[in-house]
């Protein structure tokens, strides 16, 4: 996979768009390498391409944008959040996302036909694949995908026991972190899933990525995308303080008023490589990757900045939600506050224009929190979820009560209008034509 240090997280793209770029950008590779100098508007006809996306979006999808690059993704967020709050999803939009899966038990970013058979041009993915685990998981009833589709995740575990986004290619902080999250909540040990040589675990994979000591001091404890062209990554490092707590996208609060304070890395002579300093300690390497965020946050305004390719810095909506939930994840409740804060003054036009996954992702911030999601910032995250998909089988009682209460004038009722603003083709062909100018 091409190095995406400075791009996995992209303002004010979406946590699902960022996964999109960190994936348009492994295709490209994958055609570069075959020898096929693909233009970025062509790569939606390569061999490696996710099936045609369909002029009528598929019953039971959510969001009103082309799945093509993001469906899976999109939809195992949005069915998470919504499982978290209580809302029963629609079987529609839970059968939709099963029977995307490929018969060895993969799932791509999107097939148009479910009915036609995975073949070898297949774009197989470890991040769709991970995703719909954890989310199928959660959800019950569908056993034999989830255990399918973690034997498959297993069988391309590479050697240092990381994944990548694609098999065979180098693994990176963010697809080894989304595969840790899809072992736990498959009821599986990340510590007891090592690779066939060497017999590395995924914890093993994910603190390769470490910076440590040999980052400066403001970035101790930082985590790089992938070892090549390493450079802190606030967005790999987020993912990568959750992932090796064993976690995924769902935080189970700490409780009210929980809160251990943040333990950044502290370095002395000698440790420049970060051996001195828990290495080889996966709660350590968290504490460390807390400690960066914190200092970014702080140094930042409480949130974390990203920029598109030639484009000035600006604040990461996503970013900065990704950073409140390993902060959780560790219990630090103050430190997660201001941030938190933030989200709830800034976030409300990003998750509009983007869609489902925005607005999961808010939930999911709220949830390990400890915050109303229903009341974030003044938006009920909820509603505007639903608002996004097919309707609910069940809303959740607070839900139900709520209406009630608005039918009898003891409350208001809200109209959600869900942006569609955010052009998912041209920030990809954006992407991939900056890419291509740098050597892959």
């Amino acid at each position: 996979m091409a190095p995406m240090a400075s791009m996995a997280h992209q303002a004010p793209l979406t946590h699902s768009v960022a996964f999109l770029a960190r994936r348009a950008a492994t295709a490209l590779a994958a055609v570069l390498v075959l020898g096929a100098a693909a233009a970025p508007a062509a790569y939606a006809d390569s061999a490696d391409a996710p099936s045609a996306s369909p002029k009528k979006l598929p019953d039971g999808l959510y969001g009103s944008k082309d799945p093509q690059y993001d469906g899976v993704w999109r939809q195992s967020l949005a069915l998470l959040a919504q499982d978290t709050v209580g809302v029963r999803p629609a079987a529609s939009a839970v059968n939709w996302l099963a029977g995307q899966q490929c018969a060895d038990g993969s799932f791509t970013a999107f097939r148009a036909e479910p009915g036609k058979p995975c073949d070898a041009k297949t774009l197989r993915d470890t991040n769709p694949t991970a995703a719909a685990v954890q989310a199928l998981a959660a959800l019950g009833g569908h056993g034999d995908t989830v255990k399918k589709a973690v034997s498959w995740l297993k069988s391309v575990q590479n050697d240092d026991g990381g994944w990548s986004s694609m098999a065979g290619s180098a693994s990176d902080a963010n697809s080894t972190s989304v595969v840790i999250g899809a072992l736990t909540a498959a009821g599986e040990k990340p510590q007891s899933v090592t690779s066939k040589k060497g017999g590395k675990t995924p914890y093993d994979g994910l603190l390769t990525f470490r910076l440590g000591c040999a980052a400066k001091g403001d970035e101790h404890g930082a985590f790089t995308f992938q070892l090549k062209g390493a450079a802190p990554n606030a967005d790999a490092t987020a993912a990568a303080a959750t992932g090796a707590r064993g976690k995924g996208f769902v935080v189970e609060p700490a409780g009210k008023g929980a809160d251990t304070p943040v333990k950044p890395l502290v370095c002395k002579d000698g440790d420049k490589g970060g051996k001195k300093a828990g290495a080889d300690d996966p709660a350590q390497a968290a504490e460390g990757g807390d400690g960066y965020l914190v200092a970014q946050l702080d140094k930042n305004g409480q949130h974390l900045l990203s920029a598109m390719p030639g484009a000035e810095k600006q604040p990461d909506v996503g970013n900065t939600a990704d950073a409140v939930v390993a902060l959780a994840a560790g219990a630090h409740g103050n430190a997660a506050a201001k941030p938190l804060k933030w989200l709830e003054k800034n976030s409300a036009d990003w998750a509009k224009q983007s869609g489902p996954a925005a607005y999961a992702q808010l939930v999911l911030v709220a949830h390990a929190t400890g915050t109303d999601p229903r009341s974030f910032g003044g938006t009920d995250l909820v509603a505007a979820l639903n608002a996004t998909g097919p309707e609910p089988a069940a809303a959740a009682k607070k839900d139900t009560e709520d209406a009630d209460d608005s039918k009898d004038g003891g409350g208001l009722g809200v109209v959600w209008v869900i942006g569609v603003g955010l052009a998912i083709g041209a920030g990809i062909g954006f992407l991939l034509s900056s890419r291509k100018k740098s050597r892959l």
